[in-house]
């Protein structure tokens, strides 16, 4: 079985990786940049577009280079706002050689004021993380969560959350598809 999933970042090929093998045993996985078509920092409901964006635009490179993939996986990072408190998360969109589509999120995690200030100005949570830190490209590593849980979680694990949710409707097609 062939995956493909909408970016380059090796956590997010990583997640998965790790879910896929785990529901299908060994199974291939390649990361293709395209584009999501939303805002670098998304927010809200425009978290979910950019990962169906991703999905929507691996189908279209499935087909059009004869890739030969069983899903597409579109992960997109995202803040929203709830409770009058900002939140960072992920949604995941999966489409599979048919065109359907499952969507799934991970757990949200609360951001400092100060955090979600930074993001209110335009800047992405990568290069606030960054900036509060230190370091560079913690997006490629434990990111947001990785920082805030003190090495307790990482990005690679709450995105797989994601794409676990996300693959639920293919993993019970009669109920989500009318299909056995």
């Amino acid at each position: 079985m062939k995956v493909l999933v909408g970016s380059s970042n090796g956590t997010k090929i990583g997640a998965v990786q790790d879910v896929f093998d785990g529901c299908f045993g060994a199974v291939e996985v390649i990361g293709i940049e395209v584009d999501s078509g939303v805002a670098a920092q998304p927010v809200g409901d425009e978290t979910f577009i950019g990962a169906e964006n991703r999905a929507r635009g691996l189908i279209r490179l499935n087909a059009e280079q004869g890739l030969c993939a069983h899903y597409c996986v579109g992960i997109e990072g995202g803040i929203a706002s709830l409770h009058d408190r900002w939140f960072a998360f992920g949604a995941v969109c999966i489409a599979d050689a048919e065109g359907r589509l499952g969507f799934g999120v991970t757990s949200h995690f609360e951001l400092p004021d100060r955090v979600a200030a930074a993001l209110a100005g335009g800047t992405e949570l990568g290069s606030v993380i960054d900036e509060l830190t230190g370091l560079r490209d913690t997006r490629l590593g434990g990111g947001a969560i990785g920082f805030l849980s003190q090495g307790r979680l990482d990005r690679r694990g709450l995105a797989a959350q994601g794409v676990f949710m996300a693959l639920i409707p293919f993993l019970n097609d009669e109920l989500f598809f009318g299909q056995s």
